[in-house]
């Protein structure tokens, strides 16, 4: 009886390991499905402007209250290279009445504290850079309906050829669109750091084309 219960067990033993088993794989329940592929993901693709295209890109529309005047004043896109400096500035119409531009505007800089930067301001490149279309063209009449825009540009270098002359930053530039206007004043996200040149050149308004 002693073999035969021996034998009992030796044969169920392997089933309740097989049973075990069996239950466990149960618990576990089958692997999930696997997810399907993801769609493919739009991607707006950013243009770039074609080469040797003459006028600046124009920012987004601003949703800012239009200032006394009639225009606003928007920081454009710029360039830096090799230390020679170009920066665009928009003047939008944001008014109800058509608004005639006509020359150069009348440009001043000023620093972090609001004080005035001393800096010699003259029509097209001046002498700094050469090639600068949209400075060195002629000046003429722009007129802008409501919602159109108009852009000027500006060129220095920051250089500091005098250490003993203190180097200049300006963070805010001040702007008269034409004689008699209100002034508008706008916080430059990149600065004019002229270094101690203490000149500057600004080329005439140019109608914007979007």
């Amino acid at each position: 009886m002693i073999a035969k219960r021996r034998v009992l067990m030796g044969r169920w033993i392997p089933a309740l390991v097989t049973a075990g088993a069996l239950a466990g794989v149960a618990g576990c329940g089958a692997p999930p499905a696997p997810r399907a592929a993801p769609g493919p993901t739009a991607v707006t693709a950013t243009a770039k402007p074609a080469p040797g295209r003459s006028a600046p890109s124009a920012p987004p529309a601003s949703t800012e209250p239009c200032p006394e005047g009639g225009v606003r004043l928007v920081e454009m896109d710029g360039d830096a290279a090799m230390g020679l400096r170009v920066a665009n500035f928009q003047l939008v119409n944001c008014g109800a009445q058509p608004y005639v531009l006509e020359g150069y505007p009348q440009l001043s800089l000023r620093d972090d504290r609001n004080d005035p930067v001393e800096v010699a301001v003259e029509h097209g490149s001046a002498g700094i850079t050469t090639g600068t279309l949209n400075l060195d063209e002629a000046p003429g009449r722009v007129a802008l309906a409501p919602g159109q825009a108009a852009f000027f540009g500006i060129v220095w270098r920051n250089l500091v050829t005098d250490s003993a002359v203190p180097a200049t930053t300006a963070r805010i530039v001040e702007v008269e669109p034409r004689p008699g206007a209100p002034r508008l004043w706008l916080r430059l996200g990149a600065p004019v750091d002229l270094g101690n040149t203490g000149k500057l050149g600004l080329g005439p308004w140019r109608p914007l084309v979007r």
